[in-house]
């Protein structure tokens, strides 16, 4: 049966809650919240942190409005958890002087050896979904769609 084919799914029946896809996606990011709080236990990071460092890891220097795109976060968010990985002394804040509004984020030697600490963090992550890498993969591709497709809406 195809999806033009298949009956309609009642309204009433569309307002439960195991129907809703964004729900289903809440729920599994509080739980990747749950292990990655525990993976990350021994790093000192939290996961909003985590991910800043891996912009970092992967690009090298960036400035906090490239941060701030590519982790859909907002200045008001991101420049708190900068300043505290300031202050743990993996990270420092450079201002540009050809514009003043602007600053880049580089990592210190600290933060640059903590890579190596956080290599085991990704196959943690993967054994704990109980997927394969191929299923991790197909999972992401469709969430990309998606949220590419809720962008455009």
């Amino acid at each position: 049966m195809t999806p033009a084919t298949r009956p309609p799914v009642p309204d009433a029946e569309l307002l439960r809650l195991d129907h809703q896809v964004c729900f289903s996606l809440h729920a599994a990011s509080r739980a990747f919240g749950g292990v990655y709080r525990d993976a990350l236990k021994g790093l000192g990071l939290t996961y909003p942190q985590y991910l800043v460092m891996l912009v970092l890891w992967e690009h090298g220097s960036q400035p906090v409005k490239t941060i701030g795109e590519q982790l859909r976060l907002d200045s008001g968010t991101l420049s708190p958890l900068l300043k505290r990985l300031e202050a743990a002394g993996l990270v420092r804040r450079e201002r540009s002087t050809e514009d003043e509004r602007s600053v880049t984020i580089h990592l210190t030697p600290a933060g640059d050896e903590l890579r190596e600490q956080a290599l085991p963090v990704p196959r943690r992550m993967l054994a704990a979904t109980g997927l394969t890498i191929e299923e991790l993969r197909t999972l992401q591709s469709l969430l990309g769609r998606v949220t590419s497709a809720l962008d455009e809406a």
